[in-house]
């Protein structure tokens, strides 16, 4: 038997909503990176869940997913599991969502619109313990910067009520309508109401900007 290339191939878990990507991605590492996928899930907390079963070497998430979002996933996971390190793949790419990313401990930041090497090099990269951000992202990051930093504008936004706070940080940790309703009494029409409302009054467009005033404003922790 020929003692060499013996090393075990790396443990990778997978998070992403989107299943074809998920499976694309499986399909690549396993392929293409010697990797092994342990596992795969389209949810945060059942990703937390298997995490912590598996003890995959490096976990591969996106930032949105449903029952807990990618950062408060990342946060927990490097609290519980020191051992697993995190790879973001995701298509929204932000200065502030990049900085919240390796605040709650992810050792590398891809873009799905990078070249699938990237994600193979920040898989082994992140295994060793070190960081990676590609050149893409970094150029995006770059322009973000200076856009910002040409013309800035001033949010005014009316102060939240104390039930719209419970709802934003149970919405930016990743709960459903359904959870949320749950969780505070109320029906999902109310918390959809309440979620219009809330986007509204904040002058915000999408989830993920939600996710980012939340953790800008301490409601929840990157």
């Amino acid at each position: 038997m020929n003692p060499l290339n013996t090393k075990a191939p790396l443990r990778v878990l997978l998070a992403d909503d989107h299943e074809v990507v998920r499976l694309g991605t499986a399909t690549f590492l396993e392929l293409c990176a010697g990797c092994r996928i342990c596992a795969q899930t389209a949810n945060g907390r059942e990703a937390l869940k298997l995490a912590e079963s598996t003890h995959a070497d490096v976990a591969v998430i996106d930032l949105q997913l449903p029952g807990l979002n990618g950062l408060e996933l990342t946060r927990q996971i490097r609290r519980r599991l020191p051992g697993t390190e995190v790879v973001i793949l995701t298509g929204d790419v932000s200065a502030e969502m990049t900085r919240y990313a390796f605040e709650a401990g992810a050792k590398a930041f891809i873009l799905k619109t990078d070249a699938a090497s990237h994600l193979a090099e920040a898989v082994q990269m992140a295994a060793q313990h070190c960081f990676h951000v590609t050149p893409q992202a970094h150029r995006t990051l770059h322009l973000q910067r200076q856009t910002k930093n040409t013309g800035r504008q001033t949010r005014v936004a009316r102060p939240m009520t104390n039930r719209e706070h419970d709802v934003i940080q149970l919405l930016a940790e990743g709960g459903s309508n359904k959870e949320v309703g749950a969780n505070l009494g109320i029906s999902v029409k109310t918390v959809e109401t309440h979620r219009a409302a809330i986007m509204k009054k904040l002058k915000l467009a999408r989830f993920s900007d939600l996710v980012r005033y939340a953790i800008g404003h301490k409601i929840i922790h990157a």
